[in-house]
């Protein structure tokens, strides 16, 4: 006999005492019970709880009496077997719920009272998922009940990440149980796994085993239903049996009467078969020898039971016992039914009502619905009966092996996902001593800035940790792959976020492009002095003798050459990007074609002392000046056709630097870019050959050594530049461009201009005609 089984009596008794005292329901009609023991059946005492009706009174008046005591329904303990012998009798099982006895053609006469666990895996799984427990073992009874189980919780475990690190199927048979004891006995000792969860009938082989185990001192976190409540509690194991202990009880409410039923009970109330021996079993638990024998019959017939309750019988009350409860009331509620049907068919005054179980029976029970004291509505259609919301209890150990049930939260599956589960942490005690939450899981979790690399031929909870790649994220813990940052975002250091990137391209506020901006506007201002000084001195010799109209047109080209570079510098748009190329290209073709020209020139002055007037009328005609316009507009019909197909457009590149979007013009169509290039090319190589060929002539003021090192000067800038351009991205491409500009266009000017602004300036004497005939005739 055990705590659990007195309770059931109890709960027995309110209910009948309840309804009893009830004037609404069976008002002039007693219920009656008493219990019968069958050890075949159970190992128990208290194995089937019997209701009949019973006698009040003789010659009461308004008093139906019944002579002989009808057995109208029978409750069946924990163990189903024994209502399978029952017969016809109308039965109600208050034990867990068992598929198979749902089946009507089978079972006609049997309610079940409990809920179908329908959310209990969810419950639990839902429970380790919030503690971080993923590593976990299963042991349950090898039965229909066991196997259910096993397939709910293995689809729980999916949706959560929760993997099994071992399953244990009990047999219901002893002598094969004991076959495999030790098998399973080494599963659970040399898992890693410290949380197990074990789920079957509390009157099997499984409880043997789970009692074995915390003999032998295995300490891990168990979970189970309120039904192994009783097992848990048992006293005679060491404190240090368990990490923790948590129970899942289907939620109702709490029947205010039965505390104050049980304080007010004296032992002599109790009809029933409880010796004082048992007493002092559930009340010490342990053994009763004779020398202390003596001291339990000292107990008084006045004691109640709530100086057993604190000690080792729960004061809440079980979900059985609740079942219990609710049953007789199932009963009476049916009885009441069946009375006020037959109410047209009630016998003539000294005729006696008879009535058999069948006709309980006959009015179908699974109609029958109630809202009970609780305030639970209760239901005998096992379709339409609440499931899936769950109390959440932990076992609390104390000294001396003394251990208390706290209710630490709920789970409800009509909320949303996320919201389902409640827990009052601060109410767990762990049995480490103190509040640190024990771990369970197959491999350490991996940080954030690397993912999980599944190890190979083992479950999904264990695994090995992985750098992230480069320019992916894991901004949480165990995540199976990481993230790439967007485009316009790149990973931190330890890549577990993105950071924006910096808008980047060639602005006046950086050294590189502050720097490229004085070099243009220096080398436009020194050009507009060259420009000034030629001007003021137009007809001294030197200025007159190289043709002083190309000179001025070569150093307006420069100064626009140098003013160009300026477009590349600055936040980029449509407006800019579409000016830079068409500038650059005019302007270089300008100056190139003004350097051809001035080159021919030079050419055409000493070959006029050759008989012949066409050579002398070309001269004479300003032929060579023709050469800037012709070559001006072949340039400008490319980039005509240049802007009319692709032009240039603003690129976003987020790719080319890491921490930075680079944003710069886009060359639109880079075949007409190189025609562009190629052209400038090949008016720069023309006129390189022109003036290196008239190097040589003989002439105070002549300019072709000049020009020829200045265009040697432009060709290798623009030869270098090719390689180097496209070995660069982002603004240093940009920046190694105006470099190319500016390089080349100051070779030209000071190539050209230097000598001859030094002479006007610093040398005044050298240009004289007078000093130039001076120097002939000596």
């Amino acid at each position: 006999q055990s705590s659990q089984d007195y309770q059931f009596v109890l709960a027995l008794r309110l209910a009948t005492k309840e309804i009893n005292r009830n004037t609404h329901l069976l008002p002039n009609i007693t219920l009656i019970f008493w219990t019968l023991s069958d050890k075949n059946f159970d190992a128990i005492v208290l194995s089937d709880t019997l209701i009949s009706l019973g006698k009040d009174g003789e010659g009461v008046p308004n008093y139906t009496c019944i002579t002989k005591a009808s057995i109208i329904a029978v409750l069946t303990g924990p163990l189903w077997s024994s209502s399978s012998r029952l017969g016809l009798y109308f039965t109600i099982a208050f034990g867990s719920f068992y598929s198979i006895l749902s089946d009507d053609e089978q079972f006609p006469y049997l309610y079940q009272m409990e809920p179908k666990d329908t959310y209990l895996a969810s419950a639990m799984v839902s429970l380790m998922a919030h503690f971080s427990w993923n590593w976990v073992g299963l042991v349950v009874s090898d039965d229909e009940q066991g196997v259910q189980f096993l397939s709910d919780f293995r689809g729980q475990m999916k949706e959560n990440r929760v993997c099994l690190a071992f399953v244990n199927m009990i047999p219901l048979r002893m002598q094969l149980y004991m076959t495999r004891a030790h098998i399973y006995y080494e599963q659970i000792m040399t898992s890693s796994a410290n949380v197990v969860v074990i789920y079957g009938n509390v009157n099997s082989t499984l409880a043997e085993s789970y009692r074995w185990w915390k003999y032998l001192g295995i300490r891990r976190i168990w979970f189970s239903t309120s039904q192994w409540d009783n097992v848990i509690n048992q006293r005679d194991f060491n404190i240090d049996s368990s990490l923790g202990t948590f129970t899942f009880s289907h939620h109702h409410g709490e029947i205010s009467g039965f505390k104050n039923f049980i304080q007010t009970l004296k032992l002599s109330d109790h009809s029933e078969k409880i010796t004082l021996t048992s007493l002092g079993w559930i009340g010490f638990n342990c053994s009763v020898a004779s020398n202390n024998f003596k001291t339990l019959k000292d107990w008084s017939s006045n004691t109640s039971f709530e100086s057993l309750m604190w000690h080792n019988f729960n004061m809440a009350m079980s979900d059985e016992s609740y079942n219990i409860y609710n049953a007789v009331y199932a009963v009476a509620h049916s009885l009441h039914e069946m009375l006020l049907y037959h109410v047209d068919m009630q016998p003539v005054a000294g005729e006696k009502l008879k009535f058999q179980h069948w006709q309980v029976v006959w009015l179908p029970l699974y109609k029958i619905q109630f809202i009970n004291p609780a305030g639970d509505t209760v239901t005998m259609n096992q379709k339409e009966k609440p499931h899936g919301q769950y109390d959440i209890f932990n076992i609390l150990c104390f000294s001396q092996g003394l251990r208390t049930k706290v209710k630490i939260g709920e789970f409800s599956p009509f909320f949303p996902h996320g919201q389902q589960l409640y827990l009052s942490e601060d109410m767990i005690e762990w049995a480490t001593r103190s509040r640190q939450l024990p771990s369970s899981v197959c491999s350490v979790s991996c940080s954030p800035g690397s993912r999980k690399s599944p190890q190979k031929g083992k479950a999904t909870c264990c695994f090995d940790c992985t750098p992230c790649p480069e320019n992916e994220i894991s901004n949480q813990t165990d995540m199976d792959q990481c993230v790439q940052c967007p485009d316009d975002q790149y990973a931190n250091v330890k890549q577990n976020h993105c950071i924006h990137k910096s808008v980047m391209y060639l602005a006046y506020e950086d050294p590189l492009g502050m720097s490229l901006t004085c070099m243009a506007l220096f080398l436009t201002a020194l050009a507009v002095v060259m420009l000034g000084v030629f001007v003021k001195h137009r007809d001294t010799p030197i200025v007159k003798a190289n043709n002083r109209t190309l000179s001025y047109i070569l150093l307006l080209s420069l100064i626009f050459c140098f003013l160009c570079s300026l477009l590349f510098i600055g936040h980029p748009n449509t407006i800019t990007c579409v000016l830079q190329q068409t500038t650059f290209g005019l302007a270089f073709t300008v100056a190139v074609s003004t350097v051809l020209a001035k080159t021919l020139t030079v050419v055409l002055a000493f070959k006029v002392t050759v008989p012949g007037r066409r050579l002398r009328g070309l001269l004479v005609s300003g032929a060579p000046s023709y050469i800037i316009p012709i070559c001006t507009l072949i340039q400008l019909i490319l980039c005509g056709v240049w802007m009319g197909t692709s032009p240039p457009f603003i690129v976003i590149d987020p790719q080319s630097e890491l921490e930075h979007i680079t944003i710069v013009c886009n060359k639109g169509s880079v075949t007409v870019f190189y025609c562009v290039l190629g052209y400038l090319g090949s008016l720069a190589l023309g006129a390189f050959t022109v003036a290196f060929m008239a190097r040589n002539l003989p002439d105070t003021f002549n300019e072709a050594k000049f020009l020829t090192f200045s265009m040697l000067v432009f060709c290798s800038v623009w030869v270098t530049f090719l390689p180097v351009y496209h070995s660069t991205k982002g603004k240093a491409m940009v920046a190694v461009e105006v470099f190319s500009i500016l390089a080349s266009s100051a070779g030209l000017l000071g190539c050209i201009f230097a000598p001859k602004c030094f002479i006007i300036l610093l040398r005044s004497d050298q240009n004289s005609l007078q000093n130039f005939r001076m120097k002939t005739r000596s």
